[in-house]
């Protein structure tokens, strides 16, 4: 097949770590890849961030990233990015009305308003991957979600256009079931890890004798690092690694960074908090093979990859149960769940499992043997492709995707027709 990713925010080729640098880049890099080795053309249209990025590159066997010019030629918040994606659309439809590609895949939701703008003009299929959910940010950010006010109207309303949506957990399945999306159009396919990468064998970075703790993801409130260094007061002599966020020389000065140093010296472990700042890619496994355990408890998540790596690197987990981590961890087999925000219980399970290294490593086992069974990308590119072969047989057979039966029509500023008003200004 040749297929057509779209990545609006989160290139393949981007470095992990920053404010808008996280799993989605992970996802699409490594289901591109695995893609491409199954013998597909793949396409990753991602925006242009810098003017000496060329059209088009190179990314692995069968898969090119290419360039659209749809805005400043610079990086730009993500939550900034809707205004340009008219300009991004029509770049594609121009570029896909020369090569058409048998499917579309949106990753993000803006990604989804950009790759249907097109697709519709010219009959193309787009299955959706929104990685994470409007309705889910606001519940748990509050007045504190940046997003755009348009967000959750809009991710309804192309959640509906779309000829599938894959979700990527089951809660988030029972999200978008919750929007009337019809079940036979939502299906869910994990993310992936890489097994070649993250193994229980391997070097791992040096540490000295105390019990390690390891947080990594990007830096950002909703991940909860705060709960794990309040958790530290509470675990004597454990050490905490953060890993992620800006480079290590500009941490001094980033706000996430700051916040947390505060928090750690008022709670008098700052001597065992340790920052990393961004870590490169091919660095990771070690990291997370020096952790007596992964500590992963956001407020919400919509898959948990960094999660999944720990797994595979035979690392056992304590995350928050929400999101993919009640897919991803058996609690008490693979590792365990705790609510988010609550730093006085982690502190607890934290405690006891340090205690029990029997549980510790038998963890660790099942989480390898979990993470090998059910989450390669190879397993992960199949499943996808089984289903682009699924939505292309509809789409040939004249099947396409209607209106939610039952299902409510936008209000103003949240569905389509707010979204188009606000767009056209902009040229849409």
């Amino acid at each position: 097949m040749r297929i057509a990713m779209v990545s609006e925010h989160a290139s393949p080729l981007a470095t992990l770590g920053g404010e808008d640098a996280g799993g989605q880049n992970v996802h699409v890099a490594e289901l591109a890849r695995a893609l491409g080795a199954l013998g597909h053309e793949v396409t990753v249209h991602t925006r242009r961030t810098a003017r000496s990025q060329p059209d088009t590159l190179g990314f692995a066997p069968g898969v090119v990233v290419r360039h659209v010019t749809a805005g400043p030629a610079r990086v730009l918040p993500k939550d900034g990015l809707l205004r340009y994606m008219p300009k991004f659309g029509d770049a594609l439809a121009r570029d896909w009305a020369a090569a058409p590609p048998d499917i579309v895949h949106a990753h993000f939701w803006m990604s989804g308003v950009a790759a249907l703008r097109a697709a519709e003009r010219l009959d193309l299929p787009v299955a959706l991957t929104l990685h994470a959910l409007g309705t889910v940010k606001r519940r748990f950010q509050g007045d504190r979600d940046t997003s755009p006010p348009e967000r959750i109207g809009t991710e309804r309303d192309i959640a509906h256009r779309a000829a599938l949506v894959i979700a990527t957990s089951a809660e988030e399945r029972r999200e978008l079931r919750s929007w009337q999306v019809p079940a036979d159009r939502i299906t869910v396919v994990p993310c992936g890890v890489d097994l070649g990468r993250f193994t229980p064998e391997g070097p791992a970075e040096p540490r000295g004798e105390r019990p390690r703790l390891v947080s990594l993801g990007r830096l950002v409130p909703r991940k909860g690092v705060e709960t794990v260094i309040r958790a530290l007061v509470a675990v004597p002599d454990a050490e905490l690694v953060v890993a992620g966020g800006p480079g290590e020389t500009e941490l001094v000065g980033d706000p996430e960074a700051v916040r947390l140093r505060r928090i750690a010296e008022r709670a008098q472990v700052a001597d065992r908090v340790r920052f990393l700042g961004r870590v490169a890619r091919t660095d990771v496994p070690a990291l997370l093979r020096s952790a007596d355990i992964a500590v992963n408890v956001p407020w919400y998540e919509p898959f948990g990859i960094s999660t999944v790596e720990a797994m595979a690197c035979g690392v056992p987990v304590i995350a928050s149960g929400v999101g993919g981590h009640l897919d991803t961890v058996v609690n008490r087999v693979t590792g365990l769940l705790v609510p988010p925000r609550e730093p006085a219980l982690l502190a607890v399970r934290l405690r006891r499992l340090l205690a029990d290294p029997v549980s510790k490593d038998s963890y660790g086992i099942a989480a390898a043997d979990r993470a090998v069974a059910r989450y390669s990308w190879p397993l992960v590119a199949r499943q996808t492709e089984d289903h682009y072969r699924a939505v292309l047989e509809d789409w040939r057979a004249g099947r396409r995707p209607g209106p939610a039966r039952g299902a409510e029509r936008p209000g103003p500023g949240h569905g389509r027709p707010a979204v188009a008003t606000a767009l056209s200004r902009e040229g849409m």
